[in-house]
């Protein structure tokens, strides 16, 4: 169990350093949860109590249109953050569904023990921050690359970004997340 937590002192001090009492107050704030390939974190329409850090696994985030195609959002891998953002801070429903593409493993902070982080660590508060404005950076790069660039230009970035995440996702939900058929992912392949 400690070593779990030793990947989320490792993840937090590329941003802030903690003393060991202040870790220690970081750790006591979240739960660890464990989860199977296809189990659903959330749904669309839930409450979404947690934001997660990622231990070990792999997750999909994917709304659901009225013709019952998903639409994949996003994906997260270890090292990374996940949640319904809206919905996390204001309490209010799940717009996408969250689902293990692996045997996941999480660490889950709840909006009430993120506040305390916050009020009681500024380093936290600092490294919330920058962690947002991380998001928002990739939300905003992912929007223009739809505006303004190819299928074949959105591939190359992503494999650009994140090259890892490409050997662990099926082509079919690859090909959602690009905002192509899987045909034209496959052309691109070649």
């Amino acid at each position: 169990m400690e070593d779990k937590y030793n990947l989320l002192k490792e993840h937090i001090e590329k941003v802030v350093v903690l003393t060991e009492d202040e870790f220690d107050l970081v750790k006591a704030c979240f739960i660890q949860r464990q989860y199977r390939k296809s189990e659903c974190i959330f749904r669309e329409g839930d409450t979404v109590n947690y934001i997660y850090f990622v231990l070990s696994g792999l997750l999909k985030g994917y709304y659901t249109d009225d013709d019952a195609k998903q639409h994949i959002v996003s994906f997260a891998m270890e090292d990374w953050w996940e949640t319904d953002v809206s919905a996390f801070y204001t309490g209010g429903n799940a717009s996408f569904t969250l689902e293990c593409l692996e045997r996941t493993e999480l660490l889950c902070l709840s909006l009430e023990n993120f506040e305390r982080l916050c009020n009681r660590l500024q380093k936290m508060e600092r490294f919330f921050l920058r962690k947002s404005i991380a998001g928002h950076i990739g939300s905003q790069q992912r929007i223009l690359s739809f505006l303004t660039s190819g299928a074949k230009e959105r591939y190359e970035q992503l494999i650009k970004r994140n090259p890892a995440l490409l050997q662990r996702i099926p082509k079919l939900l690859l090909a959602s997340y690009l905002g192509v058929s899987r045909e034209t992912l496959s052309r691109l392949f070649s």
